[in-house]
């Protein structure tokens, strides 16, 4: 069983960052709500489970532990039964990081934007190098707008030429052109590429 979140108020800022994304995707799944609701009234075995969510036992099995992963269940033996059951300290615990981290981040990013957008570019970047990319809608804007910014405005890009500048900071050529046009940053008509003003752009 995983101490994952136990340690969560240790870690680094980007590191609670992926362990909440970790527990909301082991969350994000019908079954495995169900799964907690029934272990909030008390423990059950596998065959408890199946029957009273009408899935099969190796179904259950593999929802049990993608939540023990996340440290939200934990098995104990009965004989030669094995019960599972719910930390709900655990639970409790997710929820204050959740949102204290939330709130943290709008706070200093409405009341401080170019300090916040600052370090948010120093954890993702190693010189002019972008080491990955933000999960966060906010945080992958700035990023997307830090490198929107290598395009020069009034320039005619073709696409080998905007994927050779994307690829000089990042891997992924193609999905962070995609962004940039999602987001408005870039425009193109018949195979031509441009940088837009930021009035154009979308928000985050």
């Amino acid at each position: 069983m995983s101490d994952m979140s136990s340690a969560a108020g240790q870690l680094p800022p980007e590191a609670t960052f992926d362990l909440m994304l970790a527990f909301l995707k082991a969350l994000a799944n019908e079954s495995r709500l169900r799964v907690v609701g029934l272990l909030l009234q008390r423990a059950y075995h596998v065959k408890e489970l199946a029957t009273e969510l009408q899935l099969k036992e190796p179904t259950v099995c593999h929802h049990l532990a993608c939540l023990a992963q996340v440290g939200l269940v934990e098995m104990s033996a009965r004989g030669n039964v094995h019960y599972y059951r719910l930390r709900e300290r655990e639970l409790r615990r997710f929820g204050r990081l959740i949102f204290r981290e939330r709130g943290g981040a709008i706070t200093s990013a409405t009341q401080h934007p170019q300090d916040w957008a600052s370090r948010v570019l120093g954890n993702y970047l190693e010189g002019e190098a972008l080491k990955t990319m933000p999960a966060s809608r906010r945080k992958r804007w700035v990023v997307l707008k830090w490198l929107a910014d290598k395009f020069a405005p009034g320039k005619r890009y073709r696409e080998a030429e905007v994927n050779q500048l994307i690829q000089r900071h990042y891997w992924d050529s193609a999905t962070l052109r995609r962004e940039l046009i999602g987001y408005r940053m870039l425009n193109r008509s018949e195979g031509i590429y441009w940088r837009q003003s930021e009035e154009e752009w979308l928000s985050a």
